[in-house]
């Protein structure tokens, strides 16, 4: 497995994961972040901001950059990553007793 797909399947964990703090935050409400149970809107979309910024900076240490890939491989994985930060996302926080592992 090439360290390309690794970095793309990472990339693809960031931009999904800013995707639920951006909508909340815009929205106005208040979001789990790793700040606190109940982050401020503005916190949320700094947060989701800083995700976006993460996966573009990955992105742009592959060989085609942050152009879309020619190959299905590369999109696949970076898909992966997503989908499976996404999955992770809604489980933990659809729980009403969810919390960071760090919080006691």
């Amino acid at each position: 497995m090439s360290t390309e797909l690794v970095v793309y399947f990472i990339a693809g964990i960031f931009a999904f994961n800013s995707l639920p703090h951006l909508v909340t935050g815009i929205s106005g409400n208040k979001h789990m972040t790793p700040f606190g149970k109940d982050s401020a809107a503005t916190l949320n979309v700094l947060w989701g901001f800083l995700n976006i910024a993460i996966s573009v900076l990955l992105l742009n240490f592959t060989q085609s950059g942050i152009r879309f890939p020619s190959a299905m491989d590369t999109v696949a994985v970076f898909l992966l990553g997503g989908l499976i930060m996404s999955l992770m996302d809604a489980n933990l926080f659809s729980n009403p007793n969810a919390k960071m592992p760090w919080w006691k």
